[in-house]
């Protein structure tokens, strides 16, 4: 399904997907005022860029998004399950440390943003307009095959939702292309979807070593994990985009090998 590319008028460049019908946002790295290996729109705070170049990042995103910055529920990511539901007291201010780690967050309170951060990982909003609840969730590898996504279906169910009115969008990240991964991943990922998984991974020809090496499409099986949590087909759109592929437009941690800064993916009731 096509996501479609915006620009603001303040030189902000985003993606929306047709299956949200709340205000919501995949950030590019285009349209900020970040210098040097971090020019543009670097929404990374912990990346070494300057602090008052980042709030007018996010001053420059809201007002192209239409999103209030400053009723925002962040995450500290640490490639893990775990799922916060955000409450108003989560609201996050800049310049602070996020006092907890997650790396999922959902909510049913209106005008409360929620927001994760890729540069690689698949980034996966969530959203139950039917219901009043919604969420955003950062898909590595790791945080993928410990079943995050379905620890927050769990939590929107818990605030009211139901599987077949959630409508997801799987945004930009590292694509089949380029993600190479090792048999334990491929394994792992087997595992999260209870079998047969290969219609996800290629395998390449064995390195000098033998080592044995894989594409894998991380998006792809994050998408059939959706269905088989309970969401229609129809209602899932995954984003074609790879950022490794298109560096210039996305921060890419394995183009730059870490030299880089944030995207993020943003969503609002």
């Amino acid at each position: 399904m096509v996501f479609t590319e915006n620009k603001a008028s303040n030189g902000v460049v985003y993606l929306t997907a047709p299956v949200l019908r709340a205000r919501h946002a995949f950030t590019t790295r285009l349209g900020g005022v970040s210098e040097g290996y971090l020019a543009s729109l670097n929404l990374g705070s912990n990346r070494g860029d300057d602090p008052e170049n980042v709030f007018e990042n996010y001053e420059r995103l809201g007002a192209a998004v239409g999103i209030d910055v400053h009723r925002m529920a962040f995450t500290r990511q640490v490639h893990g399950s775990e799922v916060r539901i955000a409450t108003p007291g989560d609201v996050h201010t800049f310049g602070t440390a996020v006092p907890y780690e997650a790396d999922g967050v959902v909510t049913d309170v209106p005008g409360l943003a929620l927001i994760c951060f890729t540069a690689d990982c698949v980034p996966v909003l969530l959203c139950d307009d039917v219901h009043g609840v919604i969420g955003a969730v950062h898909c590595g590898w790791r945080s993928s095959v410990a079943d995050i996504l379905g620890v927050a279906v769990g939590k929107m169910c818990s605030l009211g939702a139901r599987p077949e009115t959630i409508c997801a969008a799987i945004g930009p990240a590292i694509s089949k292309c380029c993600f190479e991964v090792g048999a334990e991943v491929v394994e792992a990922t087997e595992r999260y979807l209870g079998g047969d998984a290969s219609e996800f991974y290629t395998e390449k020809a064995p390195g000098p070593d033998g080592t044995r090496k894989f594409l894998l499409d991380l998006k792809g099986a994050n998408a059939r994990r959706l269905r088989m949590l309970g969401l229609r087909g129809e209602n899932i759109a995954v984003s074609g985009s790879c950022t490794v592929c298109e560096h210039d437009k996305f921060w890419s941690h394995r183009h730059t090998g870490g030299r880089r800064g944030s995207q993020g993916a943003l969503i609002v009731l």
